[in-house]
């Protein structure tokens, strides 16, 4: 094994001096090394071993273990297989892998072609969000380089091994974060999720196996490589190994990102790294991992945010993305933004979503404008509980948790606008 010293923030170390943005800079800082030691030095069932071994989970939102997702490819046989990478960051509050795709490309690289090592794939697409731009120029460009130096192509740092890269843009669909719904969308069909069985390691792009991961799971890789399971166990809780990139934004006075350990309580993030938040205010409720993932309120923020534990709490890591709310924030007003976006966001596929998105946007619109009553309260928890685990993927899930999280936590916001027939934080932002 080759051993580098790296510190906690080892996926994102050296993005401030930009040596990770060429190949010559990441190649300075020991790039591509991982990758020969795993494909001179180990076999397949080495890789994926060591990457059970070291509880890596994915870190795209559901968390399952990577090794075990990699051991599902099928081995042997004449049919071609593929990686996909999800580079889809819709997630509202997400923001980390643009900047591990504008500032790491070349890490996210690395890991791929160790991955396509391990399963014996021979091309990856790397499905990227249509909005990121300037992200998509850099990726091609490291592509490009890639190719150039022989890490990429017909003869892989001459050892014999294929691996071809491709890049494909979406259309700015959130369903198509979801990685049928990506693959649907690759092949070039409408952006839908499929039903499973089968699923993509039997079926995947193009009805070949496929393995799909995100860009920061493929970003660990090379580092697990190069340092081994137990370094990468050293971080973490015992459950969640590792480290992860939170994105904190909203009623902060440092919003951005902070790689830090899974297991870092909620409280620290927001108080200690994002400064708290400005003016004197109070928090009032803090989404833990994205916007599909149910809210907290200030009493219950002294959580590590590893899963094991915000399950506990009735909400989930998600992609980590923290989002603030201030004393002045009307949920009711959140719970209209929230329900818009599911609702605009629907692929129209299965009923409970298409029809359940939009009855719970009518009935928080009718309670913030003053329209509402008791029972509607009542409905809005009867929906969600209706969309919950009966769609084929997991977007009503998504759709259903922040409304049961918002009503579960700040029900008094809701009961304030049926009782007074209007809203009644006059500080609130505007709809």
């Amino acid at each position: 094994m080759l051993t580098v010293p790296y510190t906690t923030q080892y996926l994102t170390e050296h993005f401030a001096d930009g040596d990770y943005t060429t190949l010559a800079g990441y190649e300075r800082k020991g790039g591509y090394r991982a990758a020969r030691v795993a494909l001179t030095q180990m076999s397949p069932a080495d890789v994926i071993q060591l990457v059970k071994d070291s509880g890596l989970q994915g870190r795209g939102g559901a968390g399952f273990s990577t090794g075990m997702k990699w051991s599902f490819m099928p081995a042997g046989g004449d049919a071609p297989k593929y990686l996909v990478c999800n580079a889809d960051e819709s997630e509202p509050g997400s923001f980390k892998d643009r900047i591990l795709l504008e500032r790491g490309a070349h890490q996210m690289l690395e890991g791929i072609l160790i991955a396509a090592w391990a399963t014996g794939a021979d091309k990856t697409f790397v499905y990227i969000r249509g909005e990121y731009a300037q992200p998509a120029v850099t990726l091609q460009r490291c592509i490009d380089e890639a190719y150039a130096a022989g890490y990429l192509g017909a003869n892989v740092m001459r050892t014999g091994f294929r691996h071809d890269v491709v890049m494909q843009r979406g259309a700015g669909a959130y369903i198509c974060g979801e990685e049928t719904g990506l693959l649907e969308s690759l092949e070039g069909k409408k952006g839908q999720p499929r039903k499973k069985p089968p699923f993509p390691a039997q079926y995947g792009a193009f009805g070949m196996p496929t393995t799909v991961n995100n860009v920061e799971t493929f970003s660990h890789v090379p580092h697990i490589v190069a340092n081994g399971a137990e370094w990468f166990r050293g971080f973490g809780t015992e459950k969640s190994p590792g480290t992860t990139i939170f994105g904190v934004s909203g009623h902060v006075a440092r919003p951005g990102l902070y790689e830090l350990p899974l297991g870092t309580r909620l409280d620290e993030i927001v108080f200690e790294h994002a400064g708290g938040v400005p003016g004197g205010r109070k928090v009032k409720g803090v989404i833990p991992g994205g916007m599909s993932m149910p809210i907290l309120p200030a009493g219950q923020l002294d959580v590590p945010m590893a899963n094991e534990h915000l399950r506990e709490r009735k909400t989930m890591l998600g992609t980590g993305g923290v989002m603030v709310m201030d004393e002045t924030t009307c949920m009711v007003r959140v719970a209209c933004v929230i329900t818009y976006f599911f609702r605009d966001e629907s692929c129209g596929q299965c009923t409970q979503c298409r029809e359940g998105t939009g009855w719970l946007n009518k009935i928080t619109n009718r309670i913030e404008r003053g329209a509402g009553s008791e029972e509607d309260l009542a409905i809005l928890l009867d929906v969600a509980a209706k969309m919950e685990g009966q769609t084929i993927c997991a977007f009503a899930d998504a759709a259903a948790w922040p409304i049961q999280g918002l009503l579960r936590h700040f029900r008094g916001d809701f009961e304030e606008h049926v009782r007074q027939r209007k809203c009644p934080f006059s500080s609130s932002f505007e709809l």
